[in-house]
């Protein structure tokens, strides 16, 4: 088995090929590139000698010069298919519909392993390597991409109901198996939803999930300094009475999302 890595991010690429040599050493990679134009490229030249297509294509979605979907609008792509990204959850989920698998940046060991063992169980069903329909792909991304966020919270306050914009709302929290969430103004309301619920309505261009119990805005962040553990600490404003702390699998996404 033989894969081609399309990365261009150089320190990514050398931690997917270390991992690959742990959990597959008997697949060899045979190619690295790092844009659309490298890559259509190198599979052109590959054919053009006579060789076969590689069996895996790790395929980071964001590249320096686009999104990686246009490689199939240039050529085709005969191989399996595993994006690599750093997309977000209600994305992903287009991925799991078209029965594409994706490893979610930072790459986990398990993660890879499952992705490979999915491949060489898709392989041991069919000889024909498993495809992927890109158009009903793109499809699928572009209603994921458009769809209705919660745009207010009704919470009480005293004997009356309040509605709130979610742009009012610096971020969002759970207490004693309570939800709530805290204004700039530093005002505090109960949500009646649980976060996993709160944290599905969201846009999450403008909230992020930083661990099982808080929610942020990008306004909410005043410092980001690093915690043991290779995770990161906040510290929030309107001043929150707890530790705010990115949890380790998050970092790398919370990085992106704080710099887009």
């Amino acid at each position: 088995m033989n894969a081609l890595i399309v990365e261009d991010e150089e320190l990514a690429v050398r931690k997917l090929q270390k991992l690959l040599q742990e959990v597959a050493p008997t697949l060899t990679v045979s190619g690295v590139t790092a844009s659309i134009d490298d890559t259509v490229a190198w599979l052109e030249n590959l054919r053009a000698n006579g060789q076969p297509d590689p069996d895996l294509i790790f395929l980071d979605i964001e590249l320096a010069d686009g999104q990686s979907f246009e490689i199939f609008e240039r050529t085709t792509v005969k191989s399996t298919v595993i994006f690599t990204t750093s997309y977000d959850e209600y994305a992903l989920q287009a991925f799991k519909v078209n029965s594409i698998d994706y490893l979610l940046k930072p790459i986990q060991r398990d993660d890879l392993q499952r992705s490979l063992q999915k491949y060489e169980d898709l392989r041991s069903r069919s000889a024909v390597s498993p495809g992927l329909n890109i158009e009903k792909l793109l499809q699928q991304l572009q209603n994921q991409s458009t769809r209705d966020y919660r745009q207010r919270f009704l919470v009480r306050q005293g004997q009356r109901m309040l509605s709130v914009e979610v742009t009012d709302i610096a971020y969002f929290f759970t207490e004693d198996r309570y939800s709530f969430f805290t204004m700039y103004t530093g005002q505090k309301f109960l949500v009646d939803y649980t976060l996993d619920e709160i944290a599905d309505a969201l846009d999450p261009t403008r909230f992020f999930r930083i661990n099982r119990g808080v929610i942020v805005t990008h306004q909410a962040v005043d410092q980001i300094q690093p915690y043991f553990g290779n995770r990161l600490a906040l510290t929030l404003r309107p001043v929150f009475d707890k530790e705010a702390l990115v949890s380790r699998e998050k970092v790398s996404d919370f990085k992106y999302w704080m710099g887009k």
